[in-house]
């Protein structure tokens, strides 16, 4: 399949780097269509513009003017798949009901624990530590219309050390995820994702 996606960002990108530098390297096939920003202070959008990937900022309040200019947008550079790389606004159901089965997120822990409305970043990984967890990591899933419901479709753990912090915790499972999101990709580039109901096969 080729793969012609729309990476969303709200911050600052790594994500966004990481799969930037997997398919120079080789090691993801596919081509980054369009960033798509709901900040235009995001620090992606400098990266883009970098590497010559044209960008779309939808910072307008309005759901359905919103909704509408992402949707003008994704059919402009025919994408036809979608990344969430740390996009913090909800994409509309509509979209999301489009792309079914070709729209993932990458979340920084291990789902279904620690996901949901107002988990990203560091509240995510104090709330691992507030619970004393021994283990994190990072998930890729598939996106339905809540967060962080859908599908996982890769997993991996990091141990949670005695002396970390959010800050320690959050760098090594960025780590992970920058591992993570090209792996996941390549697999749907490969055509070796099946999706039923909520069981994902990699064959």
């Amino acid at each position: 399949m080729q793969l012609n996606l729309a990476v969303f960002v709200s911050g600052r990108g790594s994500n966004f780097q990481a799969l930037l530098e997997a398919i120079a390297s080789g090691k993801l096939h596919a081509k980054i269509a369009v960033l798509i920003s709901d900040r235009s202070e995001a620090g992606a959008l400098q990266f883009a513009q970098y590497a010559k990937i044209p960008t779309e900022v939808l910072a307008c309040r309005d759901e359905e003017k919103y909704e509408h200019t992402l949707r003008l947008a994704l059919h402009k550079r025919e994408a036809n798949f979608i990344v969430l790389a740390g996009y913090l606004r909800k994409i509309p159901s509509s979209i999301i009901r489009a792309f079914h089965g070709r729209i993932i997120n990458i979340h920084p822990a291990l789902l279904p624990s620690f996901g949901g409305k107002g988990m990203y970043g560091s509240h995510v990984h104090q709330a691992v530590l507030d619970y004393g967890c021994k283990v994190s990591g990072a998930t890729v899933h598939f996106v339905e219309e809540e967060y962080d419901t859908g599908a996982p479709i890769l997993q991996r753990c990091i141990p949670v050390l005695d002396d970390d912090t959010s800050e320690t915790l959050a760098a090594r499972v960025l780590q992970v995820e920058h591992q993570l999101l090209p792996e996941a990709l390549q697999l749907f580039a490969e055509e070796r994702i099946e999706l039923e109901e909520r069981s994902v096969r990699i064959i």
